[in-house]
């Protein structure tokens, strides 16, 4: 009886093994591709690009497209809201100064960009394999779908536009900020009448 049970574990030890030895160097480059999120991005869109040739491609499988736009709007509010929303939490840790007077604190989003960035491109990669498979080609009228996910588009990001000029923050940085201060010395020691 205990051979039978020793023989079991030693033969999905390996197994086992192996599965955590792939899931490491997976783990190692998806580390690697971390400070490259142009590049990332660039691959993203052309994952997406040839899911949205094979959709055009096998015309059908537009449910699942419609699935996928829904899970990207939904990816795309949490990468745009705060962690602590104060409409919902007016707590006392880290939130968005509402005031000129409060104290500056950084924009921390909901949903980091890696982790946007991951959940998005493993979602078209999803959504690809789906279209191989003909149970998920469900007959629809895709004209209303898209009709009815612009219109959930609009209203959410309106939405989401309005929570950001009510509590005043700007979900992007676009560099250091710079001042205009005072001028060079030099062009107001040339001016001088001495």
């Amino acid at each position: 009886m205990e051979g039978i049970g020793a023989e079991g574990a030693s033969v999905a030890s390996p197994v086992a093994q192996w599965g955590h030895d792939v899931w490491r160097v997976y783990q190692y480059y998806l580390d690697k591709t971390t400070p490259h999120a142009v590049y990332r991005w660039i691959g993203t869109f052309v994952v997406g690009a040839i899911y949205c040739l094979r959709v055009c491609y096998v015309q059908g499988f537009y449910i699942i497209a419609y699935g996928l736009g829904i899970y990207i709007l939904n990816l795309l509010i949490g990468f745009l809201s705060p962690l602590v929303d104060p409409e919902i939490d007016p707590s006392d840790g880290p939130s968005l100064p509402t005031k000129g007077s409060d104290e500056f604190k950084p924009f921390i989003r909901r949903l980091p960009e890696f982790k946007f960035w991951y959940s998005f491109t493993k979602a078209f990669i999803i959504a690809f394999v789906m279209t191989f498979f003909s149970m998920f080609d469900v007959p629809v009228f895709w004209p209303i779908l898209l009709c009815y996910w612009i219109v959930l588009f609009v209203l959410t990001m309106r939405r989401q536009i309005a929570h950001m000029i009510k509590y005043k923050y700007i979900p992007f940085s676009l560099g250091k900020q710079k001042y205009g201060g005072k001028k060079s010395s030099a062009s107001s020691s040339g001016s001088r009448g001495d």
